[in-house]
C-alpha cells in the first residue's frame, strides 16, 4: 500500500477483525528522515499505522499487550529484504494501549546487513510512546551441523495432550482467572471471540494438584494449543494453490512469527497467581516481553498441507490449520514481581521458540507515599 501523505496520524476508523493477517493489517504512511549532525545523509524513518480494533481482555477499557507486541514485529518486517525472517525481539510496556486510537509504529534501520538486520520501533498513540523494542532479522543459513532441545512437551504430557483433541479443549477465557471462569459460567458475563488465532486451554488441574507441584510453584505447568485463525494471505481472492505457493517461497515467515509472538502473551501473566496460589491481587501488568524464535522455515509454518493430498487441494474450501503447543511456567517471583518463561512447541515436537516475560505483580496498592 502506497503511503498516505498528509493525513493526520490517528485518522481513519478502526475494522474489527477475525483473521490474523486482518489484526496486523497496516497502512503506510509517510517516511520521515531525520539529520544527525555527525552523517553527511538523514536517517530515513519508515511509519505506520494500525487498522484493527486490538483485543480488550476481560472486556476492559485497555488493549492486549500482545498485539502491540506483534504488530511492532509485523511494521519492523515490512522494512527488511525478502528472507530476512525475525528471530527474536525485546520489547518494554511503557503506557496501557488505548482500543479507541490507532498505533503508530515508527521503525529506525539500526543496521542492514546481508544476515543479520536489526529494528527499533516505537509504538505510539496520541503521539505518546506506549511500547519500544528492538527487533532482529536473519536469514537462514540451511545448515544443522549442531543442535540439541529437551525433551518436548508432547512426549512428556502425552497422556493429558491425547486424551482430548485441541478442538475439543475448552477456549482459553479472556481472563484465566477463577472468579471470572465462574461469572461466565453463571452466565453474568460473555465472553468475546479471541481474534486472529484459536486458542484452547488444556486440562492440567490433576497434574497441577499433586502435592509436589504445591510446594514447588516453578514445577506447575500450563499448556495451551492454538492455529491460525483465516488465510495468511492478504489478498482475499488468492487460491489455495497460490497461497501454497507463496508459503514455499516463505511469504508468510515473518506473519506466522509474529502469530506465535501474539499467542505467547495469552493469559501469560495470570499463570503466575495460579501458581503461588494466590486468588486476589490489586495490580498485574506486563513490563518487558523477549521472545526468540529458533527455527525458520516449516518449523513455524502454520497451514496443515499434509492434511490435504494433493488431487484435493482445489476441492477444499477452509485452509486446515496445524496445532501448536505453548508450555508456560513461572521461574521466580519477589519485589512486587514475576516472571513467566514459555516453551513453544511446533507438532512434530520442535522447539520453535522460547519467551520470557517480567511482570508487576502487586496484592495491595501502594500508599501515595510511595510512588
Amino acid at each position: 500500500m502506497s503511503p498516505q501523505r498528509g493525513a493526520p496520524d490517528n485518522d481513519g476508523e478502526l475494522i474489527s477483525p477475525h483473521s490474523f493477517v486482518e489484526l496486523m493489517s497496516l497502512q503506510r504512511l509517510e517516511d520521515t528522515f531525520v539529520s544527525h549532525p555527525d552523517s553527511t545523509e538523514p536517517e530515513k524513518i519508515e511509519r505506520f499505522r494500525s487498522l484493527a480494533i486490538p483485543y480488550n481482555p476481560g472486556q476492559g477499557t485497555r488493549s492486549f499487550g500482545g498485539h502491540v507486541y506483534a504488530q511492532s514485529a509485523y511494521a519492523a518486517s515490512k522494512t527488511v529484504g525478502q528472507g530476512l525472517v525475525i528471530h527474536d525481539m525485546t520489547g518494554t510496556f511503557i503506557l496501557g494501549g488505548r482500543l479507541d486510537t490507532p498505533y503508530v509504529y515508527t521503525v529506525r534501520h539500526i543496521r542492514d546487513g546481508f544476515m543479520y538486520s536489526t529494528r527499533a520501533v516505537d509504538a505510539r498513540q496520541a503521539g505518546r510512546i506506549c511500547f519500544s523494542c528492538i527487533c532482529s532479522f536473519k536469514r537462514d543459513e540451511k545448515q544443522r551441523l549442531f543442535q540439541h532441545q529437551p525433551t518436548s512437551a508432547q512426549t512428556r504430557f502425552d497422556s493429558i495432550l491425547s486424551a482430548k483433541r485441541p478442538e475439543d479443549q475448552s477456549p482459553s477465557p479472556s481472563v484465566d482467572a477463577e472468579w471470572w471462569i465462574e461469572a461466565v459460567r453463571q452466565g453474568n458475563i460473555s465472553e468475546h471471540e479471541f481474534p486472529g488465532l484459536d486458542v484452547r486451554k488444556t486440562d492440567m488441574k490433576d497434574y497441577n494438584r499433586a502435592e509436589d507441584v504445591k510446594q514447588h510453584p516453578e514445577r506447575y505447568r500450563q499448556l495451551t494449543q492454538y492455529r491460525l485463525k483465516g488465510s495468511p494471505d492478504e489478498d482475499p481472492a488468492a487460491t489455495l494453490v497460490q497461497i501454497r505457493e507463496r508459503e514455499e517461497n516463505g511469504e508468510y515467515d515473518n506473519l506466522y512469527a509474529c502469530a506465535h509472538m501474539y499467542s505467547s502473551d495469552k493469559n501469560s501473566l495470570l499463570l503466575i497467581p495460579r501458581a503461588l496460589g494466590i486468588k486476589n491481587w490489586t495490580e498485574m501488568a506486563s513490563l518487558m516481553l523477549t521472545v526468540i524464535v529458533h527455527q525458520h522455515g516449516e518449523a513455524l509454518r502454520m497451514v496443515d498441507w499434509e492434511s490435504i493430498g494433493d488431487s484435493d487441494i482445489d476441492g477444499v474450501s477452509e485452509l486446515p490449520m496445524k496445532w501448536f503447543v505453548q508450555e508456560g511456567w513461572t521461574p521466580r517471583t519477589t519485589e512486587n514481581r514475576g516472571t513467566h518463561e514459555s516453551h513453544i512447541w511446533s507438532p512434530d515436537g520442535t522447539l520453535l521458540a522460547t519467551s520470557l516475560q517480567d511482570s508487576m505483580l502487586r496484592l495491595r496498592k501502594l500508599g501515595a507515599a510511595n510512588l
